[in-house]
């Protein structure tokens, strides 16, 4: 699923459904289900509710992600109940791709972290300017450190958080909706809502009663 102008998040592998919830939670009464009916998803919504959570612990999911590195050194925050492997800038030499914002942004008056509506026209084009100059000089100075030699480890330093990566995200249930909630929340900085929108889309049709049930439970 496409995000952004070249990122993406894709769905490599799952493991589990809302039966793998329900009978996770019925094993403390010896107890396992083959089939899901409606008074599995009225258990579901009370574990939700009343915060027994390791059941939402059982299932996982592996997504491929592609995002600027700004966005994923915030989704990398989500450690608990997920792991992340990312490629390396040891191993491979970067491509000259790197976001660029349909739209900049003024800064919020009143949240530090936030932001507001558009800049006006004229200084949405002087900032276009100064980002994407930035963002050549940066892989130029990167190439040229490589021609003489530099090892790739060191030369990557010069890139911008901009630069793209890719990761493979191994996560619980639980830990999706987690990023979910605090990332799908308007406070959340726009790239990474993006994001979180694309999850979500992925992975609903998988555990619709659980996930449905966790994100609104909060």
């Amino acid at each position: 699923m496409r995000v952004l102008d070249k990122g993406f998040v894709e769905l490599i592998d799952h493991m589990g459904s809302d039966l793998s919830v329900v009978n996770g939670a019925r094993i403390s009464m010896g107890k396992r289900k083959e089939v899901f009916d409606d008074k599995d998803a009225g258990l579901i919504n009370y574990l939700a509710e009343h915060d027994h959570t390791s059941p939402f612990r059982i299932p996982h999911v592996v997504l491929h992600i592609k995002a600027p590195i700004f966005v994923m050194r915030q989704w990398m925050r989500y450690k608990i109940g997920s792991d992340f492997n990312e490629i390396s800038g040891r191993y491979v030499e970067f491509e000259q791709e790197y976001y660029v914002p349909k739209v900049f942004r003024s800064q919020s008056k009143n949240l530090k972290q936030g932001s507001d509506g558009e800049l006006t026209m004229a200084d949405a084009i002087r900032a276009e300017q100064v980002y994407l100059r930035s963002c050549r000089n940066a892989f130029a100075s990167y190439e040229d450190l490589l021609e003489v030699g530099v090892a790739k480890e060191q030369a990557r330093m010069v890139l911008p958080l901009a630069l793209y990566t890719e990761v493979y995200w191994t996560a619980s249930l639980q830990a999706v909706a987690h990023f979910l909630l605090q990332r799908l929340d308007p406070h959340a900085q726009w790239e990474i809502r993006e994001y979180a929108k694309a999850v979500k889309e992925l992975i609903l049709p998988l555990y619709p009663n659980s996930l449905n049930a966790l994100l609104e439970a909060k």
